[in-house]
């Protein structure tokens, strides 16, 4: 913007013309911006280089917006009023869209319905500009607008269908849901019978290889406790942990707190998914609550025998929070007498740091862990950390009573997954702290180095 306040000094003449064009400008490269950029990282290696010469052009073309407002309208008010008008409408409409953009438009329009809407709202303040100097400006300008409008209202039409084609590319297989939530992207891909489950483009599962992840996840922990009165299960939205946990039969009521209700209700009544997770919702046992897990947990009175963390990896602020120390102390306060706690804990061969770091915070908050590991092909080799309240012992009884469906996890495999060979071993880390966030840091660290494009 200070590069596009600057080159507003080289418009001598004709500046109302200037203006306009300028909005038509703002309107073009803001309302495709978001069309540009998901083609871009689809199809072209140098994503980058797009998003960075749009955040440059943009970012240019709105600087140039106040000087010429006050150069125009210099000999209607005075230098003071001028300023003061300019900027208290700048700083309103700033804090507006501010808003907006993602609280409402976004979780209801989308991303690039959003970006067509934004540009038709500068092509708007174009278009008043002309009506304004339309005898100076002519039709011709008025109709360069139009065709402009056009393609942004088509676009905007149009946006469910480019991003189904565009997500086609981005996706192993076929896109047969997608939903843009107040919270997250979801994707649903289907192809000979295998579905895959992504939220915000990581993948959540895979149904060739779901049952790896889920049974590693459930069965330690509940054959890590004597009783299965009260289960709480954070995140797992998709209710395949849920089914995991339902297949003993004495367990008494499982509660799972999903921050999404678009998670839980496409899961709950997607005839496909409901197959996956044995139709788990509709289990008279089960009561699910749509809030965010730190609030629901932290006034809630109830003690749990088991407490199952399915959430999506650290690698945001809103997610760090819930592999803090803070958040497992909270949790460490709700364990009954005798009680467990498991949570995935990312790859502790792509992100070795991050995965020993969530061990530690476990620690730190005063858990007793066993921390193990197990391969699943969707995901690569992936880590979970088992914990009871220090002065616990914690053990894990035989498997060998484990449900007969299982069709991974058995003794054997339990006690290799707690072996850890050297690219994996322990090492010295921080633990998570909302003060720090090492987390997140440990977290993009490690898998940039491996995939970073």
């Amino acid at each position: 913007m200070g590069l596009g306040a600057w080159l507003s000094r080289f418009v001598d003449r004709q500046l109302e013309r200037a203006f306009v064009r300028l909005q038509m400008g703002i309107a073009v490269v803001g309302g495709f911006s978001a069309l540009v950029l998901f083609w871009a990282f689809a199809y072209l290696d140098n994503y980058e280089a797009f998003l960075y010469l749009i955040t440059i052009v943009l970012g240019a073309m709105l600087g140039m917006e106040i000087p010429l407002i006050v150069r125009i309208l210099k000999e209607s008010f005075s230098l003071k009023t001028n300023l003061s008008n300019v900027f208290t409408l700048d700083y309103a409409g700033a804090l507006i869209a501010a808003l907006l953009f993602p609280l409402v438009l976004v979780p209801h329009l989308g991303l690039m319905q959003t970006g067509f809407l934004f540009g038709l709202f500068n092509l708007l303040v174009g278009t008043m500009g002309w009506w304004i100097w339309r005898e100076a400006l002519g039709w011709r300008c008025a109709g360069v607008l139009g065709i402009i409008g056009g393609a942004l209202v088509l676009g905007m039409i149009q946006s469910d269908h480019l991003v189904s084609l565009i997500e086609d590319r981005l996706y192993q297989n076929h896109v047969i849901y997608s939903k843009q939530t107040p919270y997250q992207k979801l994707i649903l891909t289907a192809q000979k019978g295998r579905i895959q489950f992504y939220i915000n483009g990581a993948i959540q599962f895979d149904t060739m290889d779901e049952y790896r992840y889920h049974e590693s996840l459930v069965h330690p922990a509940m054959h890590a406790v004597a009783a299965h009165h009260h289960i709480l299960i954070i995140g797992g939205g998709d209710g395949m942990a849920l089914r995991e946990v339902l297949r003993y039969p004495d367990v008494g009521h499982v509660t799972l707190v999903d921050l999404d209700p678009a998670v839980t209700t496409l899961f709950r009544t997607h005839p496909l998914l409901r197959r996956l997770n044995h139709r788990a919702f509709e289990n008279p046992k089960v009561t699910v609550v749509n809030r965010d897990a730190w609030k629901y947990i932290e006034h809630d009175a109830h003690l749990y025998d088991l407490i199952l963390i399915d959430l999506p990896d650290p690698n945001t602020i809103a997610l760090g929070r819930l592999y803090s120390l803070s958040f497992y102390r909270l949790i460490a306060s709700h364990l009954a007498r005798g009680g467990a706690v498991v949570t995935q804990a990312t790859s502790p061969l792509f992100s070795r740091e991050a995965f020993w770091s969530i061990e530690a915070t476990m620690r730190a908050a005063g858990l007793r862990t066993v921390p193990y590991h197990t391969y699943i092909p969707s995901f690569g080799e992936w880590g979970f950390v088992l914990a009871a309240p220090q002065g616990r012992r914690l053990t894990v009884r035989s498997l060998r009573d484990r449900p007969a469906s299982l069709r991974y996890i058995d003794d054997a495999v339990w006690e290799q997954m707690q072996r850890f060979p050297a690219d994996m071993a322990k090492l010295p880390v921080e633990s998570n702290r909302l003060s720090s966030h090492k987390l997140i840091y440990y977290y993009a660290q490690g898998w940039d180095r491996w995939y970073a494009r």
